[in-house]
């Protein structure tokens, strides 16, 4: 297991981080939910930025505060105010590269950086949002790392930008022994990049499932108010109520297909199914 969090617990004033989960290897994990929820306290526990009150949290089957300089160097991170110098141009990169990293390829670097638009003598500050993102992603691979560990690494990008960087993400994971650790508020730009799904809501995950199940088993359910006290609850997860009567989580969408006809059941997808498990009500 490359990342193993157990029973992990952080207080601050007016939030509690209570979380377990794992990345096992040859895994793209994706960790959700709404702003505030937990991610980049969850993150910076991984990193060992931050230490927790309570729980254990271990990368690289040992406890993160004991990893080594050659341990880190697996690492590849992407955080959101992370980066070098803005001062410096891309071609300075390359000697602090050279002294950071011991496997630092910088020929594949140099490539990379050409292949996708990014002029090595201009500054960092003169870089678009859509060229920073693709160099932090460029440096977190740059150095043949094991795992990558990725706290909103398409933010703010278009439609393309986003999608060549999913594109570098499924290339890094073709030799099947790497895995990647990844949030992102556009849930839907991860379901053809990831294995599974953590949702987590004010600091606590209440959702954990694959990618196929999640995508092939939730529905939501359309119904009357009449058929709503009528209905079989015993496979619905949150209720909402609309104009019409109620939308219904379920994670058996083939049962009320194959057993109430007449109900409108819909393929949920993974931003409807967040906001139901997060805004929903219990039944």
């Amino acid at each position: 297991m490359l990342i193993r969090l157990e029973n992990v617990e952080k207080h601050y004033s007016g939030f509690r981080l209570n979380c377990s989960m794992e990345v096992p290897e040859g895994n793209v994990t994706a960790l959700i939910g709404p702003n505030g929820a937990g991610k980049s306290t969850t993150f910076k526990a991984v990193l060992g930025l931050i230490f927790p009150d309570r729980g254990t949290v271990e990368v690289f089957g040992k406890p993160v505060g004991q990893m080594t300089k050659e341990d880190r160097e697996r690492l590849g991170i992407v955080l959101p105010n992370a980066c070098f110098s803005e001062y410096l141009c891309l071609e300075d990169l390359i000697p602090i590269f050279s002294r950071l990293y011991s496997r630092f390829e910088e020929k594949d670097f140099l490539n990379r950086c050409s292949s996708f638009g990014l002029p090595m003598k201009k500054r960092i500050r003169e870089l678009s949002t859509g060229m920073k993102a693709k160099l932090k992603i460029l440096i977190a691979m740059s150095h043949n790392a094991k795992l990558l560990i990725l706290d909103e690494p398409t933010a703010g990008l278009d439609v393309l930008a986003r999608e060549e960087v999913l594109d570098m993400l499924r290339e890094y994971m073709i030799p099947g022994d790497r895995s990647i650790l990844i949030s992102s508020h556009i849930s839907t730009d991860l379901e053809g990049l990831c294995d599974d799904f953590y949702l987590i809501d004010n600091g606590t995950i209440v959702m954990h499932e694959e990618t196929d199940t999640l995508l092939g088993n939730y529905g939501l359910l359309k119904v009357t108010e009449e058929q709503y006290r009528a209905l079989d609850k015993s496979r619905i997860l949150k209720k909402k109520r609309e104009s019409f009567g109620y939308s219904l989580l379920t994670d058996q969408k083939q049962y009320y297909q194959e057993n109430m006809p007449g109900i409108a059941v819909e393929k949920g997808s993974i931003d409807e199914v967040i906001t139901m498990m997060v805004k929903g009500e219990a039944v």
